[in-house]
């Protein structure tokens, strides 16, 4: 009888592949990031079957986001992170608004019902913020006024997303007690006042202590990271805004540094098994059917995001050069979207024909956005040595 693939074979096909098609894409000048998607549709189970079931993976590959949103608030210290939260809460919600409109109304032109619409237009209206951040030079995300301006958006941007995720589970009928709405709305001053006294009374004499042994500051640091991404989860919202809490309540203390470095490795491991997920999770059988619409969606949120990120930032002050790059940095969709598309499958509210328009949509604006930034900004995964920033 055959056995079933053991997570030591798995991890074998996901690394020796993803080393040969990232060779391949460095000498052909292509984004790294392309070739673990391209990697998992090649795999998956829609392709050669090499790995059947990608669902523990995928939830593997999702601890890359949260170490990702935990090293990025290693680095973000309060006072500015509040600041440029405050300044972009206006911008963020109309701009959720237009990318809203923008999956909507094609997808009814297009003879989706009006649930379905509204499920692909929810799903327009955030960025990725695997993409956004992860193509980021340290310098710009870290230490000027670009980073704190894509952080704050694709922060808010959560947080709408938590909103519409609550939404649609009642449209669906499902069992959303008062309680439940009551926890989300508390959770994020609770979070913040457990991550700020533990910080203070515990965590920084530990860190103070035994600031020597590095192995324990590694461990001590994950399973903080961890420890606030389960809180944020129990409380209803989503672990990557209790990691980046994580790392934020760290931000002032000296050892941050080292705390990011050390994690960098580790974040990067996760995120590749992320985007193979991606990728292994598409349906081919159904590729004829969602080209043409996803194809077209697709291109909309890619000529059209830009265009209104860079209008509303260059409105509310910023110059026109750091309103356009950003606005091309955010063009895609993301992959909340598929977590919005997973529950509207799961709730009835959307068909599986519906499902991977989305999904093929996104995996799309994945694609065609990470050439748009490697080729034009300067990103640590630049196709050339000009750009090429780490």
């Amino acid at each position: 009888m055959l056995q079933a693939p053991t997570i030591t074979y798995i991890m074998f096909l996901i690394f020796a592949g993803t080393a040969v098609l990232s060779t391949m894409a460095l000498f052909t000048r292509q984004s790294l990031l392309v070739a673990y998607i391209a990697l998992g549709i090649l795999f998956g189970p829609w392709g050669l079957k090499l790995v059947s079931n990608s669902l523990i993976i995928k939830q593997t590959g999702d601890i890359g986001i949260i170490f990702l949103l935990f090293l990025l608030g290693l680095h973000m210290q309060p006072q500015n992170l509040f600041h440029s939260l405050r300044k972009m809460s206006m911008l963020t919600l109309w701009s959720s608004i237009l990318f809203f409109l923008i999956g909507f109304i094609p997808s009814y032109l297009f003879g989706f019902t009006a649930n379905e619409s509204l499920i692909i237009g929810v799903s327009a209206m955030f960025s990725s913020t695997i993409i956004g951040i992860k193509l980021l030079p340290t310098t710009i995300l870290h230490h000027q006024h670009t980073g704190e301006l894509v952080v704050s958006i694709l922060l808010l941007q959560d947080l709408i997303a938590i909103a519409a995720i609550l939404i649609i589970e009642i449209i669906a009928s499902r069992t959303v007690s008062y309680y439940h709405v009551a926890l989300i709305v508390s959770a994020f001053p609770i979070i913040l006042s457990v991550a700020y006294l533990f910080q203070r009374y515990v965590l920084s004499k530990l860190l103070e202590r035994f600031d020597k042994i590095h192995e324990y500051i590694f461990i001590l640091s994950i399973g903080w990271c961890l420890c606030m991404a389960e809180l944020s989860h129990t409380l209803g919202l989503s672990e990557e805004i209790g990691a980046f809490i994580a790392g934020v309540t760290l931000a002032s203390n000296p050892i941050a540094f080292y705390i990011a470095e050390s994690l960098k490795p580790l974040r990067d491991f996760f995120l590749i098994i992320f985007f193979f997920t991606i990728g292994a999770g598409f349906n081919l059988d159904y590729l004829p059917q969602v080209i043409v619409p996803a194809c077209i969606i697709a291109a909309l949120i890619l000529a059209l995001k830009p265009v209104i990120f860079s209008w509303l930032l260059y409105r509310a002050g910023e110059v026109r050069t750091v309103s356009l790059e950003i606005g091309v940095r955010l063009g895609q969709m993301s992959e909340f979207s598929l977590l919005v598309i997973a529950l509207a499958l799961e709730t009835r509210l959307a068909s599986p024909l519906t499902t991977y328009t989305v999904e093929a949509a996104i995996i799309l604006t994945f694609i065609v956005s990470c050439y748009w930034i490697v080729m034009r900004y300067p990103t640590p995964l630049a196709a050339t040595d000009q750009l090429r920033r780490d």
